[in-house]
């Protein structure tokens, strides 16, 4: 790659100043403007990149240098920008914040130093004046690798307001503000858990996506932005990717209760020779015929425990499935429909596939959160004893019991997370189910063994 895709990297200077909402609304003035725009998200979640789809109109990604590295991280913006005029990146947290409070690795300014991106810092501006100049200059003498080329201005009160703070920035060489954002200009986006709700048309329509560009249009400088995007610095990558033939038809759990699934990881899949075929374990009422393995990844089986609960003809054919040895690999939500069942957290209980003899119980705060890293115990459907993935847990349900006092199952890993290690990764049969969101396309090793695995299960 010779040249680099003009970016703008949105950062925070802490969560909840706006910068998922500043991020939609430059992603959808651009579009609006004509230009081809690839969104990317910093960090591990899956609900942020969902919104910036819909926004942009293009598939987003995730970057995080924690879980992939910095090599893949750059290899994979090379490949997603190749044919974008300029990428929109939100950040994650606040500019600094990352996987360990000692370091920034994993953090918004460490992606933004790796892709050679300006960032635009958004800032909280209620009840400030000269002193947010200050925060401003803190950030930018933190850490010198990162390059603040802008600030954005959110909650301001007034032109008055915005006036203050453009000088009290000029009044001291700092970067200048592209963006003056009133109390109320951009509309609210609906939360849920860590973040915001599942994306969808119901939860972030075109109406919203209107207003949230119409915002930028009208109290940034999108213009500016546009100019300081030009500056990012040309990276050296390696882009080329072979694809594999085709040796095996794995099933993927994808409708409104199971949809977080990183998607250059079910890429990687298929280059390695997977056919992907998405079933709706809520709707439909078999799976796809002709499959060798099946993926069930996260999302909200809690919320749609009833429909899922009265599809008794996908459970039992899922149980069947995984009764004949066929290859299951369940992560989070997953994991609870292979569950007995769950609890929600009303008290309500709904049964489910049972293939691990325990309950779920939902909470009303969050059981885990943050990173973490799986070594294989044994051999796996992911590898060989001895290898390892990297992901992330974030999850407000728990396990009533320990499937592991259960007769015919074992912990295939030992994750290891905040200085802790814990048996995990539990194993019936030819069915792997785990609370760790794993990074597979960032571990070439695990996807090459899930695909033979599920390819070997298809000639016995």
């Amino acid at each position: 790659m010779n040249g680099a895709c003009p970016a703008i990297v949105v950062a925070g200077a802490a969560s909840g100043v706006g910068k998922t909402s500043v991020a939609l609304g430059l992603a959808a003035a651009l579009a609006g403007r004509g230009m081809r725009v690839q969104t990317f998200k910093v960090g591990p979640d899956f609900l942020d990149p969902g919104y910036l789809t819909i926004a942009s109109g293009r598939t987003s990604y995730n970057l995080d240098t924690w879980m992939c590295g910095a090599d893949y991280v750059k290899d994979l913006y090379a490949r997603k920008t190749a044919d974008a005029d300029i990428a929109v990146v939100e950040g994650v947290m606040g500019m600094y914040d990352g996987a360990d409070a000692a370091h920034s690795r994993g953090s918004t300014a460490e992606a933004a130093a790796l892709l050679g991106a300006p960032v635009l810092l958004v800032v909280n501006a209620r009840g400030a004046a000269r002193s947010l100049a200050a925060v401003v200059k803190g950030f930018c003498e933190f850490e010198r690798d990162a390059r603040i080329a802008g600030v954005a201005a959110n909650f301001c009160g007034s032109e008055r307001h915005a006036g203050i703070l453009r000088d009290a920035l000029a009044s001291v060489a700092l970067p200048p503000l592209m963006a003056a954002i009133p109390k109320g200009a951009l509309p609210e986006l609906s939360s849920r858990h860590l973040g915001l709700v599942s994306a969808d048309a119901r939860s972030l329509t075109a109406q919203t996506i209107r207003k949230l560009a119409d915002a930028m249009e009208s109290h940034a400088d999108v213009d500016a932005l546009v100019a300081a995007a030009a500056s990012t610095v040309p990276r050296k990558t390696e882009t080329a990717r072979a694809h594999a033939a085709p040796k095996a038809r794995i099933g993927v759990a994808m409708d409104e209760a199971f949809h977080f699934y990183y998607h250059d990881s079910l890429e990687a899949l298929e280059c390695a020779g997977a056919q992907l075929v998405p079933f709706s374990p809520v709707r439909d009422a078999a799976l796809p015929e002709g499959l060798d393995g099946l993926y069930l990844g996260g999302g909200y089986p809690e919320e749609h425990a009833r429909a899922i609960s009265q599809n008794t003809g996908m459970i039992r054919a899922i149980v069947e499935f995984a009764g004949a040895g066929r290859p299951v690999y369940a992560e989070c939500g997953g994991l609870i429909y292979l569950s007995s069942g769950v609890v929600t957290v009303d008290g309500m209980r709904y049964s489910f596939a049972g293939i691990l003899p325990v309950w779920a119980r939902m909470r009303s705060s969050y059981k885990s959160l943050g990173y973490a890293q799986a070594v294989f115990s044994r051999d796996t459907l992911l590898g060989k004893a001895g290898e390892s993935v990297k992901g992330h847990m974030f999850h407000y349900s728990e396990l009533v019991d320990d499937p592991l006092g259960s007769e015919g199952i074992d912990a295939a890993y030992a994750v290891r997370r905040k200085g802790m290690e814990t048996a995990e990764g539990y194993g019936v049969k030819n069915v792997l189910a785990t609370y760790l969101h794993a990074h597979l396309a960032s571990h070439p090793l695990a996807v090459e063994s899930f695909v033979n695995r599920c390819r070997a299960a298809a000639h016995v």
